[in-house]
């Protein structure tokens, strides 16, 4: 059974057929009369919309879960949820605080799951970052992605996948709140040496798109002064991306605080990508559900 935990949980040719799919606009019905079960564990715009149309687009129905409806880990184990939801959906997906959530969803392996945002990964966003990128650019192979901020979930994910796709990545991050050993032997495994500093303007030298995240995510929020005080000059203005190539295009998952991590005149000048962005997020969720169901023999039991 085939899951979509992180990026690298596909092959660069995978990686690469998913988001060729996530750009067709008819995949067939793979999914009539089949339902695909959707938990939120936190909040959602993108996510919930993005996730739900995908599924509807190819023919099935979205079944939406909130943690007071079934309270996993309470009410009933990870695995029992797993195994009836395997006889109802043909697809899961999860957007919770741990990625030990999504990883015991995906344990008994009796259905596709998708992380769709824990603590440690954020891959669909990565997917929409990657085609949008692939949509300003063309082939992505040489070019190179900045990110400015704490190297975060959103972060790791869209590393990982910069890398598969031959991409240079550059990144700056506040002290403490870099990429960790593990995090550049993982990138190191995919043939991605990063450079990694503390100047923005450094990072951002000629990259083809930069990126940047809230400086506090859901669940931190007790973190919020303490991250302000860190995250001090790492704010995305237009310094930042003059030091970008001239062509050079602004990314953020959303939401975003103007006047925080990125200046208004960044995120809503004639550079910003950030609307492109949000609504790739519906078509790769799609091609990635064609592609899951592909590879695991469209299958639910």
């Amino acid at each position: 059974m085939r899951h979509f935990l992180e990026v690298d949980d596909v092959s660069v040719d995978e990686l690469s057929d998913v988001l060729d799919r996530a750009e067709l606009p008819h995949l067939g019905q793979p999914l009539a009369g089949r339902g695909v079960a959707l938990y939120f564990a936190k909040p959602s715009l993108r996510t919930r919309h993005s996730s739900e149309m995908a599924v509807v687009q190819l023919g099935g129905h979205p079944v939406t879960m909130k943690p007071d409806e079934i309270d996993p880990g309470g009410r009933e184990p990870w695995n029992d949820i797993a195994n009836v939801l395997a006889g109802y959906h043909a697809a899961v997906g999860a957007r919770v605080f741990a990625h030990a959530d999504v990883e015991a969803l995906a344990a008994p392996g009796v259905l596709p799951v998708v992380n769709l945002l824990s603590d440690a990964a954020h891959p669909c966003q990565a997917l929409a970052d990657l085609l949008t990128m692939r949509q300003q650019f063309g082939a992505l192979a040489g070019r190179t992605v900045c990110f400015v901020g704490d190297y975060n979930n959103v972060a790791r994910s869209l590393a990982l996948g910069a890398a598969m796709s031959g991409m240079d990545v550059r990144l700056a991050c506040p002290a403490g709140f870099g990429p960790t050993e593990v995090d550049l032997d993982r990138l190191g495994a995919l043939g991605c040496v990063p450079f990694v500093t503390t100047h923005p303007e450094e990072a951002a030298k000629a990259a083809d798109a930069v990126h940047t995240d809230v400086w506090t995510s859901m669940g931190s929020e007790h973190e919020r002064d303490s991250r302000s005080r860190a995250f001090e000059g790492f704010q995305v203005d237009d310094r930042v991306m003059d030091a970008a190539d001239p062509h050079a295009i602004f990314m953020h998952c959303l939401p975003v605080h103007r006047g925080q991590e990125a200046a208004a005149s960044v995120v809503d000048g004639p550079q910003s990508r950030i609307y492109a962005q949000a609504h790739n997020r519906m078509h790769t969720f799609r091609g990635l559900l064609s592609w899951l169901l592909e590879v695991n023999g469209a299958g639910s039991r």
